[in-house]
Protein backbone atom coordinates (compact mmCIF):
# COMPACT_ATOMS: atom_id res chain seq x y z
CA UNK A 1 0.00 0.00 0.00
CA UNK A 2 1.43 3.34 -1.07
CA UNK A 3 0.95 6.13 1.46
CA UNK A 4 1.20 9.82 0.65
CA UNK A 5 3.90 10.37 3.27
CA UNK A 6 6.00 7.52 1.85
CA UNK A 7 5.52 8.80 -1.72
CA UNK A 8 6.60 12.28 -0.59
CA UNK A 9 9.68 10.81 1.11
CA UNK A 10 10.48 8.82 -2.03
CA UNK A 11 10.15 11.95 -4.20
CA UNK A 12 12.60 13.83 -1.97
CA UNK A 13 15.02 10.88 -1.99
CA UNK A 14 14.85 10.48 -5.79
CA UNK A 15 15.46 14.23 -6.20
CA UNK A 16 18.44 14.19 -3.83
CA UNK A 17 19.97 11.13 -5.49
CA UNK A 18 19.42 12.62 -8.94
CA UNK A 19 21.27 15.80 -7.96
CA UNK A 20 24.16 13.82 -6.46
CA UNK A 21 24.20 11.14 -9.19
CA UNK A 22 23.60 8.37 -6.63
CA UNK A 23 22.07 5.04 -7.61
CA UNK A 24 19.83 2.88 -5.39
CA UNK A 25 18.98 -0.78 -5.00
CA UNK A 26 16.76 -2.78 -2.67
CA UNK A 27 16.64 -6.20 -1.06
CA UNK A 28 13.27 -6.87 0.54
CA UNK A 29 11.88 -9.69 2.60
CA UNK A 30 8.95 -8.66 4.82
CA UNK A 31 7.92 -5.78 2.54
CA UNK A 32 7.83 -7.95 -0.57
CA UNK A 33 8.71 -5.14 -2.99
CA UNK A 34 6.88 -2.22 -1.35
CA UNK A 35 10.06 -0.15 -1.06
CA UNK A 36 10.88 -0.64 -4.72
CA UNK A 37 7.26 0.01 -5.65
CA UNK A 38 7.22 3.23 -3.66
CA UNK A 39 10.47 4.43 -5.22
CA UNK A 40 9.39 3.60 -8.76
CA UNK A 41 6.02 5.32 -8.29
CA UNK A 42 8.03 8.55 -8.56
CA UNK A 43 8.45 10.01 -12.03
CA UNK A 44 12.13 10.11 -12.92
CA UNK A 45 13.06 7.25 -10.61
CA UNK A 46 14.50 5.28 -13.54
CA UNK A 47 17.58 7.51 -13.46
CA UNK A 48 18.26 6.54 -9.84
CA UNK A 49 16.75 3.12 -9.07
CA UNK A 50 18.73 0.25 -10.58
CA UNK A 51 16.59 -2.61 -9.29
CA UNK A 52 15.43 -4.67 -6.39
CA UNK A 53 15.46 -8.22 -5.14
CA UNK A 54 12.53 -9.71 -3.27
CA UNK A 55 14.30 -12.26 -1.09
CA UNK A 56 11.39 -13.74 0.82
CA UNK A 57 12.92 -17.22 0.82
CA UNK A 58 16.17 -18.04 2.58
CA UNK A 59 17.37 -19.72 -0.61
CA UNK A 60 17.22 -16.32 -2.36
CA UNK A 61 18.87 -14.58 0.58
CA UNK A 62 21.80 -16.99 0.34
CA UNK A 63 21.85 -17.86 -3.36
CA UNK A 64 21.33 -14.38 -4.84
CA UNK A 65 22.37 -11.96 -2.10
CA UNK A 66 25.17 -14.06 -0.60
CA UNK A 67 23.86 -14.25 2.96
CA UNK A 68 25.95 -17.03 4.51
CA UNK A 69 23.88 -20.16 5.13
CA UNK A 70 25.60 -20.40 8.51
CA UNK A 71 24.17 -16.98 9.43
CA UNK A 72 20.67 -18.08 8.48
CA UNK A 73 21.08 -21.34 10.44
CA UNK A 74 22.53 -19.76 13.59
CA UNK A 75 20.86 -16.34 13.99
CA UNK A 76 18.02 -16.66 11.49
CA UNK A 77 16.59 -14.64 8.64
CA UNK A 78 15.33 -11.94 11.01
CA UNK A 79 18.60 -10.68 12.45
CA UNK A 80 20.97 -7.73 12.12
CA UNK A 81 23.58 -10.02 10.55
CA UNK A 82 21.17 -11.11 7.82
CA UNK A 83 19.99 -7.55 7.14
CA UNK A 84 23.61 -6.40 6.81
CA UNK A 85 24.51 -9.23 4.43
CA UNK A 86 21.35 -8.59 2.39
CA UNK A 87 22.12 -4.88 1.97
CA UNK A 88 25.75 -5.50 1.07
CA UNK A 89 24.70 -8.29 -1.30
CA UNK A 90 22.14 -6.07 -3.03
CA UNK A 91 24.69 -3.29 -3.44
CA UNK A 92 27.15 -5.76 -4.95
CA UNK A 93 24.66 -7.59 -7.23
CA UNK A 94 22.98 -4.40 -8.46
CA UNK A 95 26.22 -2.35 -8.57
CA UNK A 96 24.44 0.53 -6.81
CA UNK A 97 25.88 3.31 -4.68
CA UNK A 98 23.30 2.68 -1.94
CA UNK A 99 21.28 -0.39 -1.09
CA UNK A 100 18.65 -0.93 1.55
CA UNK A 101 17.59 -4.29 2.96
CA UNK A 102 14.70 -5.18 5.24
CA UNK A 103 13.93 -8.40 7.05
CA UNK A 104 11.36 -8.86 9.77
CA UNK A 105 8.12 -10.29 11.06
CA UNK A 106 5.11 -8.39 9.73
CA UNK A 107 2.56 -10.69 11.37
CA UNK A 108 0.00 -11.47 12.40
CA UNK A 109 1.71 -14.83 13.04
CA UNK A 110 5.33 -15.90 13.09
CA UNK A 111 6.46 -14.00 16.16
CA UNK A 112 8.07 -15.37 19.32
CA UNK A 113 9.24 -14.03 22.67
CA UNK A 114 12.71 -13.36 21.21
CA UNK A 115 11.43 -12.10 17.85
CA UNK A 116 7.98 -10.52 18.27
CA UNK A 117 5.62 -9.51 15.50
CA UNK A 118 6.71 -6.05 14.34
CA UNK A 119 10.46 -6.73 14.71
CA UNK A 120 12.18 -5.44 11.58
CA UNK A 121 15.86 -4.91 10.83
CA UNK A 122 16.67 -2.25 8.23
CA UNK A 123 20.18 -1.99 6.80
CA UNK A 124 21.68 0.51 4.35
CA UNK A 125 24.98 -0.27 2.66
CA UNK A 126 27.31 2.29 1.04
CA UNK A 127 30.96 2.30 0.06
CA UNK A 128 31.62 3.68 3.56
CA UNK A 129 29.97 0.83 5.47
CA UNK A 130 26.59 -0.51 6.54
CA UNK A 131 24.19 0.94 9.10
CA UNK A 132 21.64 -1.38 10.70
CA UNK A 133 18.67 -0.49 12.89
CA UNK A 134 16.45 -2.70 15.01
CA UNK A 135 12.83 -1.59 14.97
CA UNK A 136 9.71 -2.86 16.69
CA UNK A 137 6.69 -1.48 14.88
CA UNK A 138 3.18 -1.76 16.27
CA UNK A 139 -0.01 -2.32 14.35
CA UNK A 140 -1.31 -4.88 11.90
CA UNK A 141 0.61 -6.44 9.00
CA UNK A 142 -0.03 -3.53 6.63
CA UNK A 143 0.96 -0.97 9.26
CA UNK A 144 4.22 -2.79 10.04
CA UNK A 145 5.06 -2.93 6.34
CA UNK A 146 4.21 0.77 5.77
CA UNK A 147 6.34 1.78 8.76
CA UNK A 148 9.18 -0.36 7.44
CA UNK A 149 9.03 1.44 4.08
CA UNK A 150 9.09 4.81 5.88
CA UNK A 151 12.13 3.79 7.95
CA UNK A 152 13.94 2.45 4.87
CA UNK A 153 13.32 5.69 2.95
CA UNK A 154 14.51 7.77 5.91
CA UNK A 155 17.70 5.74 6.26
CA UNK A 156 18.37 5.89 2.51
CA UNK A 157 17.91 9.67 2.58
CA UNK A 158 20.28 10.08 5.53
CA UNK A 159 22.88 7.91 3.80
CA UNK A 160 22.49 9.79 0.50
CA UNK A 161 22.95 13.13 2.30
CA UNK A 162 26.28 11.91 3.75
CA UNK A 163 27.53 10.05 0.70
CA UNK A 164 30.30 11.71 -1.28
CA UNK A 165 30.99 9.76 -4.43
CA UNK A 166 34.04 11.87 -5.26
CA UNK A 167 35.91 10.72 -2.16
Amino acid sequence: MLTLSNINAAEALISLCGKKNITLGTAESCTGGLIGGTLTAVSGSSSVVLGGIISYANSVKSGVLGVPEETLATVGAVSPETAKAMAEGARRVLASDLAVAVTGIAGPGGGSADKPVGLVYVAVATKDGTEITKNIFDGDRNSVREKTVAKALAMLTAAAEKLDLKA
